[in-house]
């Protein structure tokens, strides 16, 4: 639909359609629902996204809130909110607002609700409303806004569970389902969280098992880790495989880049050599990149590049634990530097490389997609 505020702004809503993709599943202290929206406006506009939640939880980090974020085209965020600076806790119903703007920059919409840890946490009667040129709220539509449509097979019917367009993901520790609990009509949304544990504390302390400076080491370089997972989690298969142009690096091969270096440290610094012929075979093309590695690294999901990356820094994690704060200080042989040296660079050629990934996540240009022609279109045409 077209919602028009000005003679001189159209704002054209548009619900993007969810397909029915598998679900993945996966395990992480929170969840949310979302549901995207395609903007364009000349010009700011400001927007209201309303609801009632309440939260039935012992656990003192048992939270929920409404969630807004705009995509901007320049793929960079825009307006962003997740009210966890004042997390919704109350157990009976009550009425929240977030509110915000967007620009010609913007894209995309995106709406919801979060909850974080272990409780009971219940959503109704989401409303998003936009200003029309006299500052006035106008409602807006979205899908199923009070989940009177939704079933017991699908409680989240019109919303994408995760936080972004079409996104469907099975968190183990939640359970979406319907409630008659309900503020507007005869359901609601209710989400039980079961079994979530806290995230990692953002604090560089000495991991359990290893020796003092080791642990420091080993916290360091997992916290690089989980900022380059992080970073790529969510790409399709066209974007880990995009290049920016005919000299560039895919996503996809820097995440094995990645692999490929830190299981090079582990011959120089646990054997004291350099990659064999049969390890040079397996991870040259990753560790030397170029056009072998633009040739070599297509066609994979990011689970594929993100298993490998674990499987390197397991057996990282369980050789430094068998080693002491005495060997960080020997050299390694050939190599000029010692052994706590090396693994520092390990640490610091994930953070350059991220870097380089995030610039490339700017550079992605949208998949070309095929319009699909409905056979009523084929028939009049």
């Amino acid at each position: 639909m077209q919602f028009k505020t000005t003679s001189l702004l159209v704002l054209i809503l548009t619900c993007c359609s969810i397909g029915l993709n598998a679900q993945k599943t996966i395990s992480r202290s929170w969840t949310s629902f979302t549901q995207s929206i395609e903007v364009q406006t000349a010009t700011e506009v400001r927007f209201k996204l309303v609801g009632k939640i309440k939260v039935v939880s012992d656990d003192p980090k048992g939270v929920a809130g409404l969630w807004a974020r705009v995509d901007n085209k320049n793929k960079e965020t825009g307006f962003f909110d997740n009210m966890m600076d004042r997390p919704v806790t109350s157990d009976t119903w009550e009425t929240y607002t977030i509110e915000g703007i967007f620009d010609q920059e913007a894209r995309t919409l995106n709406i919801g609700g979060l909850c974080m840890q272990n409780g009971d946490f219940y959503f109704d009667d989401l409303k998003l409303l936009i200003a029309d040129e006299n500052g006035d709220f106008k409602e807006a539509p979205i899908q199923n806004a009070s989940f009177e449509q939704s079933t017991a097979e699908n409680p989240l019917l019109g919303w994408s569970s995760g936080i972004a367009e079409g996104q469907q993901l099975k968190i183990k520790e939640y359970d979406p389902q319907l409630t008659q609990d309900a503020t507007d009509g005869s359901l609601a949304i209710l989400i039980k969280g079961r079994g979530a544990t806290p995230p990692r504390s953002m604090e560089i302390v000495a991991e359990a098992g290893y020796t003092p400076q080791m642990g420091i080491l080993v916290s360091m370089l997992d916290a690089m880790k989980e900022r380059v997972e992080g970073s790529v989690r969510n790409h399709s298969v066209y974007e880990l495989d995009y290049l920016m142009d005919e000299k560039a690096n895919s996503i996809g091969s820097l995440i094995m880049h990645l692999a490929a270096a830190e299981k090079l440290y582990q011959v120089m610094t646990f054997e004291g050599r350099f990659f064999n012929k049969e390890e040079e075979k397996i991870w040259g093309a990753a560790l030397n990149l170029g056009d072998d590695g633009r040739e070599s690294f297509k066609g994979h999901d990011v689970d594929y590049y993100l298993n490998l990356y674990d499987e390197v820094r397991a057996k990282t994690k369980e050789e430094l634990a068998k080693r002491d704060d005495k060997w960080l200080e020997e050299e390694i042989p050939g190599a000029g530097m010692t052994n706590f040296y090396g693994w520092f660079h390990v640490m610091e050629h994930q953070s350059s490389h991220l870097g380089q990934i995030l610039l490339l996540q700017k550079r992605i240009k949208p998949e070309d997609v095929p319009e699909e022609i409905k056979p009523s279109q084929t028939i009049k045409d």
